[in-house]
């Protein structure tokens, strides 16, 4: 097999040879056989035409040898190729809307198919990563541990994973698997996110920059050395402060340094503190964090004290602190469960040596997960989204080839005589087959290369929905080799796909009715059955993609139409980090009181409020609620929201004071600490009971003093971090009064547009420290919408496929229902001349359309019923089988199909019954 195989080969690749050597071994052996007749007595020349004659017909013998080496069906291949090009250059109407519709199934195809590979295919730029181990811990509210930094999920039964560890677990797990192995080693990242920048300064330039912390072994466990310079070794890790050097991202070299190699050695501000920069990574490393976007620098955990130091103490020695991810490389033949067994008891034996653990507290779970994706947080934000957006652009792509089957099958019956003249003339069924299907594929093929231009050119397009005007998608679309064969895939499926119903109708024509014309009206209904079913198909999948496109934009307008609790209009927001190397805590308490009192002497300004988590940005805090004059509940802590805020944050919001009083100017540093709570809170907690005066502790951090907070005030309900569900239980404390708050978001209330507010506000903040950027400069408005950004893109995208189902459900039914008139051309004139009016023979198309209609939408609504369910998630303010939705989108399907259906219809009702049966 293989040597025929090579055989093929090697005659496709060199086939000028090929040819010579057949015609001088036919030349050769007539020779031969020449010489010997001549010695028979035979003259040369009757001799040489003795032996022509006894080979027989010479063409016919290369023929046979062509096609035992697979040149005969190079040949026919070749020339059905140049066939169909001429067929499709005779329609060239036809041929543009058949690779125009190709082409926008293929390319929003191959879109979603890059992000698809990004968030769920792409592995980390290191060698060998599906060796990586990525350690998580499981949760309850009866866990010794609270104080988190880090991403967190809801598991089905309530619980919460993490990645979470402290750095003192870190140590002592990494101790216990030297001493017996059970992964090669352990290291460790923390991924310091959009949220926690250091302010960067290089010759003069500031600005900020995204970073991560990684343990000294980080670099020798991924295997992954820099491009340039060296990596971060252990000993720049060995001690608080030790290592001032930093390895920087292959982007940041190109954006800052242009890709100077003497950028080895150089010195970067971060934080106010110089780093010396000692490598670079090499393109398309992103650290372990993340197979999308690298940080900008990466720096040693010993650094951590000093470029951000905590309130309390280095976060290198608090063990309530759990906020860094570990990782590790599998050891030859040791499972993941040997992994999770060990490590879980070593994993209970150091949180017991490292925090206090109560009595009535329950262990976290220990769960051994692949690292070969990083922490994988694009996947868990936008898995569920790619994976209907997948569907949806298959319903699309669907579509297109029911649409082009359709118009192909309507070719094939117009060319059903030809075909039956090929194969009056001996050709066989499958070389039939095999012509119709080249049409096709060669179609398939331009529409997917155009579908590949157009993906290439749109492959940012979801990303950029995505994006805030003030902060892009966390998304990266990088074109390789798999979107290329992913795309040629799919070219060929659909060509196939949409191809065979043509072929299989050509291969089934009766040769000797199809010659005289003469096929009966049952055989003709026959044919048009295979149309009518794609028609259907058609409205069905067209059914199914405009419920979608009306349930995501109710969604939309519901999130849209949602009672806030506060008003949104006139707020500009910015943050601002105040560097912790100059501004400690509680010095940065200061900081932000000054800045507050000069904003809000500008002019134009008419309130200014801080907020810890700005509203509506998906950044939420909580910690334990435990009012005095009430028992400690008995099973899990009492849990709310709390947001840290300014004093006029109630004001500047517009969220009413329902009892008692907001914060004011004898709430200070030194007065008791006082907090405002909300609606739902007092209701949940005191019921029937004003709560004004009465005192809660919270223990934010395990081991502080317990805190006590007295409630002046109850707060109307208002949205904390999103829009979807009820407000959340929260309670309002006094940043005047925290311990230091790093990182605020100003909001200002003002009439003024931004851009002529700014720079007044900017030389605000830089009369007090001008290396103070304002950074994310959004309005409120503008923070809602990025809110909802995932709604809005579904919104969008079903709109526009619905649009596209509506256009080609159209196209079907015009084209099957003119296909079947000007094929029932002389029986309606038969009709006609026997009395049908013209009404009569306008209804019976019409009836026929709609019938269609109305049985694709019936599929239509029966699979909508079944499929809505899987994306009830992704609904809010109705329910999957939403009635308000399905009804109009059912008739509306059906008055477009129908609509689309008359033109044919009015146009058999116009033929004259003399010229119909003339033709006859």
């Amino acid at each position: 097999m293989k040597s025929q195989l090579r055989s093929y080969i090697n005659s496709l690749l060199h086939r000028g040879s090929v040819e010579s050597a057949i015609d001088a071994e036919f030349r050769n052996h007539i020779e031969l056989r020449a010489e010997d007749l001549q010695r028979e007595g035979l003259t040369p020349a009757e001799a040489l035409r003795r032996a022509r004659s006894e080979f027989g017909h010479i063409e016919t013998h290369k023929e046979n040898i062509r096609s035992s080496l697979g040149l005969r069906l190079l040949d026919e291949l070749s020339a059905d190729l140049r066939y169909a090009v001429r067929m499709l250059r005779r329609s060239p109407g036809f041929t543009l809307i058949a690779i125009a519709s190709l082409a926008l199934g293929i390319g929003a195809n191959t879109i979603i198919f890059t992000l698809a590979k990004g968030i769920l295919l792409d592995h980390l730029a290191v060698p060998q990563p599906n060796q990586l181990r990525l350690f998580a811990i499981v949760r309850d509210n009866h866990s010794p541990l609270h104080r988190f930094w880090g991403d967190y999920y809801k598991t089905p039964d309530g619980r919460s994973i993490t990645h979470s560890v402290s750095y003192p677990v870190y140590q002592l797990m990494r101790r216990q698997n030297l001493a017996k192995p059970v992964l090669e080693d352990l290291f460790a990242f923390k991924y310091l996110g959009d949220f926690n920048r250091f302010t960067a300064s290089v010759d003069g330039h500031a600005g900020t920059v995204t970073g991560e912390l990684v343990s000294g072994n980080f670099y020798r466990q991924l295997g992954v050395q820099p491009a340039l310079g060296r990596a971060i070794q252990p000993s720049d890790d060995d001690a608080p402060g030790s290592g001032p050097v930093a390895v920087i991202s292959d982007g940041l070299w190109a954006r800052l340094f242009g890709r100077s190699p003497s950028v080895i050695g150089k010195t970067i501000q971060l934080n106010l503190i110089p780093i010396t920069i000692v490598g670079v990574n090499p393109p398309g490393f992103t650290g372990a964090a993340s197979v999308q976007l690298s940080p900008d620098v990466f720096l040693p955990f010993s650094m951590q004290p000093t470029l951000m130091p905590a309130q309390n103490a280095s976060l290198l020695q608090d063990p309530n602190q759990w906020w860094m991810s570990i990782m590790g490389r599998a050891r030859p033949g040791i499972s993941n469960e040997a992994v999770r067994a060990a490590f879980s008891v070593w994993l209970e034996q150091d949180i017991r040596a490292t925090v206090v653990v109560p009595k009535d507290a329950s262990m976290p779970d220990f769960v051994v997960e692949s690292g070969s994706q990083g922490l994988a947080a694009a996947t868990h934000d936008y898995a569920a989204p790619i994976y209907v957006l997948s569907v949806l652009t298959g319903f699309v792509l669907l579509l297109a080839c029911a649409n082009l089957a359709n118009l192909l099958l309507a070719r094939s019956a117009a060319r059903q005589r030809e075909m039956s003249v090929r194969l009056a003339l001996g050709a066989s069924r499958s070389r039939i087959l095999r012509q119709v299907l080249t049409e096709s594929l060669l179609l398939s093929s331009l529409g997917g290369i155009a579908g590949f231009a157009l993906g290439y050119l749109g492959r940012n397009t979801i990303p950029h929905l995505l994006s805030s005007v003030w902060r892009p998608a966390p998304l990266n679309a990088r074109f390789d080799l798999r979107i290329f064969a992913f795309t040629a895939a799919i070219s060929i499926l659909t060509g196939i796909l949409f191809g065979l119903a043509p072929a299989w109708q050509a291969t089934r024509t009766d040769v000797n009715t199809a010659l005289k014309d003469a096929a009966s009206a049952a055989t003709r209904r026959r044919k048009g059955l295979a149309g009518k079913s794609i028609v259907v198909f058609q409205v069905a999948l067209s059914m199914l993609l405009v419920v979608g496109a009306g349930l995501f934009a109710r969604t939309l307008i519901n999130l849209n139409t949602t009672s806030l609790g506060f008003d949104p209009h006139n707020l500009l927001l910015f943050n601002i980090q105040a560097p912790p190397t100059r501004y400690p805590a509680p010095q940065n308490i200061t900081l932000h009181q000054r800045i507050e009192d000069r904003l809000a002497e500008v002019p134009g300004v008419e309130d200014v409020a801080l907020v810890e988590n700005p509203l509506l940005a998906h950044n939420i805090s909580n910690t334990t609620f435990e009012p005095t004059d009430q028992p400690k509940p008995t099973g899990d802590n009492r849990y709310c929201d709390v947001n840290t805020v300014g004093r006029n944050f109630f004001e500047t919001y517009r969220i009413p004071i329902l009892y008692g009083r907001s914060f004011g100017p004898t709430d200070t540093a030194s007065s008791p600490l006082v907090a405002v709570i909300n609606q739902s809170l007092a209701h949940s907690v005191y019921p029937n009971v004003d709560p004004v005066g009465k005192t809660f502790i919270t223990e934010r951090n395990q081991g502080d003093p317990e805190t006590i907070y007295q409630i002046i005030g109850v707060a109307a309900d208002a949205k904390y971090d999103r829009l979807q569900g009820n407000p959340p239980s929260t309670f309002y404390t006094l940043y005047r009064q925290a311990k230091g708050e790093q990182f605020i978001t100003y909001t200002i209330k003002t009439q003024l547009s931004p851009a002529a507010i700014l720079p007044a506000l900017r030389k605000a903040v830089e009369s007090i420290d001008k290396d103070l950027p304002l950074r994310d400069i959004r309005t409120q408005t503008e923070q809602i919408e990025d809110s909802i950004s995932q709604q809005r893109l579904f919104a969008t995208l079903t709109a526009g496929f619905g649009v596209l189902a509506l256009i080609l459900a159209c196209i079907g039914i015009y084209g099957i229902m003119a296909y079947n008139v000007a094929r029932r051309t002389s029986e309606i004139g038969v009709r006609m001349a026997l009395g049908a009016r013209t009404r009569q023979v306008l209804w019976m198309v019409l009836r026929e359309s709609s019938s269609l209609a109305v049985f694709g939408v019936a599929i239509g609504l029966a699979a909508s019923f079944g499929l809505t369910r899987f994306i009830r998630t992704m609904l809010y303010g109705l329910r999957p089988t939403d009635p308000v939705t399905f009804i109009p989108a059912a008739l509306l399907l059906l008055a477009v199909v129908i609509a689309a259906g008359y033109g044919p219809a009015r146009r058999a009702s116009r033929i004259d019954p003399m010229q119909a049966l003339r033709h006859e």
